[in-house]
């Protein structure tokens, strides 16, 4: 969308020059960091973090534990004073998606957990050169048309273009159905133009491709022919919030799909089966990160709920990557 430039170039603007010269790469700073899934596909392209933010003890231990050189924050956004990250290329958000799904009951800006407001206030102040904000379908929704035009405005009112868009994670390497939609604002005048990412060209693995190694790990002896039977993507993973919700795959419709790839999804098991096992075995969180393209080598702090938690609300690392890089390369130059 096109709006009035915005005059001026502040002090802001000029230390984030500053900071391009200094750093390699580029910085961005991450709201509603999470469990990390975002920031790993930021990383993936480049970016370097000035400071992940949660109100999640757990993500944050889990960011902490996995990089203890990045700067993690445990605060509320509500409540966060930005004021000393100024000069960061990029604003990253996964911000609370409950206000805007469907399977609740969409009620956008009248629902305490909308924080669009707060993630603006925060571009006012550190006047990014980019802004990307990640969420669930329903966002796109015409139910949500009006909302999204405020959004684009007060966007507009800052200097920034907007752009939006939706793309299914099965598409960029993920074995599941994952749909998510992205908002991309670029700042006017110092950012090329967007070209959002194409579909991987690769084929996605299957399920069973994906983790049937996994589900083997300690000896089952039917693990090759139950990855045989799972030869489709999976349904969408569903991590439930801080109040609800756990460590299961979600509700009757999702579990019957679990089902007709031979997984209970009734909740989730501590380890892979043993060599004698018989029936539908239950996934792992280390299964569950797996299809997410979370990397092995990344824990999960917490109970098996909490990691579990962070796993299913995660953006998959490979769809993160694929929005990330062309971001950058808007930003290059």
């Amino acid at each position: 969308m096109t709006f009035a430039t915005v005059n001026g170039v502040g002090r802001a603007a000029i230390a984030r020059k500053g900071l391009r010269r200094t750093r390699k790469g580029l910085s961005v700073i991450e709201l509603c960091a999470g469990g990390g899934g975002a920031a790993l596909g930021l990383e993936a392209a480049g970016f370097s973090p000035l400071a992940l933010l949660d109100i999640d003890p757990h993500c944050c231990a889990t960011l902490r534990h996995n990089r203890p050189y990045w700067n993690v924050i445990e605060a509320d956004l509500r409540r966060f004073n930005p004021d000393y990250w100024a000069g960061a290329d990029l604003i990253s958000a996964g911000l609370p998606c409950p206000p805007f799904s469907i399977a609740g009951k969409q009620h956008g800006a009248k629902d305490e957990r909308d924080m669009f407001p707060h993630m603006l206030r925060i571009v006012a102040k550190l006047k990014p050169r980019a802004v990307l904000v990640e969420n669930v379908r329903g966002l796109l929704g015409s139910r949500f048309a009006p909302y999204r035009e405020q959004i684009d405005k007060s966007l507009g009112k800052l200097g920034f273009d907007s752009h939006w868009a939706m793309f299914d994670a099965a598409n960029f390497g993920a074995p599941q159905t994952r749909t998510r939609v992205f908002l991309i604002a670029l700042r006017r005048g110092e950012t090329a133009p967007l070209n959002w990412p194409l579909p991987m060209a690769d084929k996605t693995p299957t399920v069973g491709e994906a983790i049937g190694d996994l589900m083997g790990a300690r000896g089952w002896k039917r693990a090759a022919k139950w990855a045989e039977g799972a030869n489709t993507i999976a349904p969408t993973i569903v991590g439930g919030s801080r109040k609800h919700g756990g460590p299961d795959l979600g509700p009757t419709r999702a579990r019957k799909l679990w089902a007709t790839l031979g997984v209970d999804g009734l909740g989730l098991a501590n380890e892979p089966p043993p060599p004698g096992f018989r029936g539908k075995p239950r996934l792992t969180v280390p299964m569950v990160a797996r299809l997410q393209t979370f990397p092995d080598d990344w824990q999960f702090i917490g109970s098996k709920t909490n990691a579990y938690r962070q796993v299913g609300n995660a953006l998959p690392v490979s769809l993160a990557a694929s929005i990330a890089k062309v971001i950058r390369k808007c930003l290059r130059g």
